[in-house]
């Protein structure tokens, strides 16, 4: 687990993937087709909830993140594999509509930075499509700089980076 003043970072709860499907509900629609809602109406609740019972005892990845006010659930957060080595994840994020604009995602960012430092990574990674300012905004905050741009079937992916 991860904390801050506001937030908690943990592992997903089966009883969460409503949560999950939501985040799921709200992507934006230029965002691969791969990672939104098919036609067929997947990842359903279950999808999602047998991807949790496969991942629980899984200690670093993607958290669910919490508000240790009222313990709703708001998104996730956290380090995942990037292919570049145990000691080079990757920041993902992704928060609920409605509690953007709060700091929330940059809070639980700074907390996955510090977990990273302290785990004894060296560097952070994250790719973000390039019409999606507002996740820009938060890894630039967090400190962050594009070192490399992808072009992908989808469109550009910075891709930026964050020494530790």
């Amino acid at each position: 687990m991860i904390t801050t003043d506001r937030l908690l970072l943990r592992p997903w709860r089966v009883d969460e993937a409503a949560v999950q499907r939501e985040t799921w509900s709200e992507r934006d629609p230029r965002v691969p087709p791969h990672r939104r809602i098919d036609a067929h109406g997947h990842p359903t609740v279950a999808d999602l909830e047998a991807s949790v019972r496969a991942d629980q005892s899984s200690s670093t990845g993607v958290l669910a993140v919490e508000l240790k006010a009222s313990g709703e659930v708001i998104g996730q957060c956290g380090p995942v594999k990037s292919g570049r080595g145990a000691r080079e994840p990757e920041l993902a994020f992704e928060l609920l509509r409605r509690s953007w604009a709060q700091g929330y995602a940059t809070e639980a960012s700074w907390a996955v930075l510090d977990w990273a430092r302290s785990s004894g990574c060296v560097r952070l990674w994250a790719t973000v499509w390039e019409w999606n300012t507002a996740s820009r905004r938060v890894l630039a905050k967090v400190g962050f700089v594009e070192t490399d741009r992808e072009d992908t079937t989808y469109g550009i992916n910075p891709v930026m980076t964050r020494p530790l």
